[in-house]
């Protein structure tokens, strides 16, 4: 708010006098000179125009009134703004109250004011096409004649004409600057979907050709220029691109893990932790992967997180389409394996080992593990397996079988690694493996069965835990199993060691399995001993109780080799005769108190 003092005469007549005086057609006293100050008017209007400063514009006008008549400027009022510029007559904020209370119930065309201890005071309306702006409020000692108020009237729309132009040259400027706001925002945008399409279309490109789980790192290395990783559930590596590749690969604690990965699943979007970028692949419930962009240096930016963003979707496509694949062929396992179980028509079977990529006229042999992971569940444990056989290469066939996985591979000279594959993949589980004798055509596929089983039985009675049994190692058990005639055995049994079997029943004694074991250690006191976890001194009554029921010389070589093979022969006998109910029977409490495993019910 702008106020002005008093104008003197040379006030008066300065900005009109000053435009006729330029126009070649100055005249001292305008006052009587109505034709030289429309004139005047005319080309005030035309500098008024020309302006685009509101500021400008109402200086013009003020500055010209005390030029058209006996008036003095009281004020200019804007109706968006409130006063504006004001004379010496509003110079309290009670008058200019009272004044503008007398200006909201004028219309558009103006009218009387009042003043105190002024004649006459008018507010002529500021005028335009696009409404009215405000008032240019005069007041003066006399009332001016009519020509006088008509330049005045005259003056206030020719200001309001040049403030409508000033606004909506503003407008035009503000519309402007927006627009090339837009423009550029426009153009970012246009190029963010450009590479956004562009980065798209590679990854689609790279998950329909086949390209996997390399492919896909390596384009997102080319796109980003940062080394790309692939980690599964677990942390562990499963494709690299790009330098620095760390060997090994490190694995954070399960902890940690697990409260980044849930992190990065409820942001929705690629997180950032010690200098990494994380995004999870999750095609259903679970997370099945991880996307990591090595990003050390903090240089990523937005189109390497689009990036990521889409390279986690098309790997969660690929990891459906394996996780389908998978799933095939898992059924057509279990269907292959169950076809040559039963033996029948070998050209079908060659046919559908064909569609897996299986050549079942190679040497092959079957295969059994048997155990249990932390979780207790069978998937898990079937899965582990799985990949053990992956890794160590020892797996041409896989399917699961209750709670055994058959597995139907080449023959090995050694399954220790096959068997460390699986202890590592089991990460706290246990497992047993049984081998069968190897086959040179799909008919010898069930013998190799029943191989297997009987050497993951034999191995459990005989005590054998976390370890591999071959059938061709079974020695004198393989023999036993191989009699036809099993009352043979029986009464073998009965005849050397009935006796003994008898007063265990009875007396709920351990002197068969004391027995056994202490003609497997080479009658070893001490070895025996330790073997029972009993006291010498409890081994040597249980030796004298064992030589008074027998009546035998166990110092004897002669007798010892009979009671050996006895012992033996009464666990075949026992694994043998297990197989309907598919368990493992031990043959003492010691042997009880392990877990009891499964097996498949097909006979040894």
């Amino acid at each position: 708010m702008t106020e002005i003092g008093s104008p003197g005469k040379s006030q008066r007549n300065g900005t009109i006098a000053g435009i006729d005086a330029g126009s070649d057609v100055a005249d001292e006293h305008l006052d009587g000179d109505d034709a030289s100050s429309v004139r005047a008017l005319l080309l005030l209007s035309m500098l008024m125009t020309d302006r685009v400063d509101e500021e400008q514009i109402l200086n013009l006008a003020t500055t010209s009134v005390p030029s058209l008549g006996p008036c003095r400027l009281a004020g200019v009022y804007l109706l968006e703004d409130g006063w504006r510029f004001v004379g010496d007559i509003l110079a309290t904020a009670a008058i200019r109250a009272d004044v503008a209370a007398q200006l909201a119930v004028l219309g558009q065309g103006g009218g009387g004011v009042g003043f105190t201890g002024v004649t006459w005071g008018w507010a002529f309306p500021l005028r335009s096409l696009g409404g009215n702006y405000g008032y240019l409020v005069v007041e003066a000692s006399v009332v001016p004649a009519e020509s006088e108020k008509s330049l005045l009237r005259v003056l206030a729309q020719q200001t309001g004409i040049a403030l409508a132009n000033a606004r909506l040259h503003a407008r035009e400027r503000t519309t402007a600057a927006e627009l090339r706001v837009a423009n550029v925002a426009l153009a970012d945008t246009v190029a963010a979907l450009e590479r956004r399409r562009t980065i798209h279309d590679r990854l689609i490109q790279a998950a329909a050709s086949g390209q996997g789980q390399e492919g896909l790192v390596a384009i997102l290395h080319d796109l980003t220029g940062c080394s790309v990783a692939v980690e599964d559930r677990h942390g562990n590596l499963r494709a690299w691109s790009g330098p620095g590749r760390p060997e090994p690969y490190p694995k954070r604690p399960a902890s940690t893990r697990e409260s980044l990965l849930r992190r990065a699943e409820e942001a929705g979007h690629p997180i950032r932790q010690d200098g990494c970028w994380y995004s999870v692949a999750h095609p259903r419930e679970d997370i099945v992967g991880v996307l990591v962009l090595m990003d050390p240096d903090g240089t990523a930016g937005e189109q390497e997180q689009v990036a990521m963003e889409l390279g986690a979707t098309v790997l969660s496509i690929e990891f459906v389409r394996l996780q389908s694949l998978a799933e095939t062929e898992l059924r057509l396992g279990r269907d292959l394996l169950d076809h040559l179980l039963t033996g029948d028509d070998p050209d079908r079977a060659r046919d559908r080992a064909l569609a897996l990529g299986i050549d079942l006229d190679a040497d092959l042999c079957v295969v059994l593990v048997e155990g249990e992971t932390r979780s207790k569940k069978e998937a898990d444990f079937f899965h582990a397996v799985r990949r053990a056989a992956r890794d160590a290469a020892a797996g041409t066939l896989v399917a699961g079988r209750g709670r055994v996985v058959v597995v139907v591979s080449e023959p090995r000279r050694s399954w220790q690694q096959f068997h460390d594959a699986v202890s590592e993949q089991l990460a706290g589980g246990s497992c047993r493996i049984g081998v069968g004798g190897t086959c040179r055509d799909p008919s010898g596929i069930p013998r190799s069965f029943r191989e297997a089983e009987l050497a993951l039985r034999i191995a459990h009675a005989t005590g054998g835990g976390n370890r591999t049994t071959s059938y061709d190692q079974l020695g004198i058990y393989q023999l036993l199993a191989g009699v036809k005639d099993l009352s043979a055995l029986d009464r073998f049994v009965e005849a050397k060691i009935g006796a003994l079997v008898d007063y265990d029943r009875m007396h709920n004694a351990e002197l068969v399995d004391t027995l056994t074991e202490y003609l497997e250690h080479g009658a070893s006191h001490g070895e025996t001993a330790m073997a029972l976890a009993v006291h010498r001194n409890t081994l040597k009554y249980r030796l004298r109780r064992i030589h008074e029921i027998l009546d035998v010389d166990l110092g004897e070589p002669g007798t010892r080799f009979d009671l050996q093979l006895a012992a033996r022969a009464r666990r075949t006998l026992c694994v043998l005769r297990g197989e309907s109910s598919t368990s493992i029977v031990p043959l003492s409490p010691r042997h009880a108190r392990a877990p009891a495993t499964r097996t498949s019910r097909a006979a040894p």
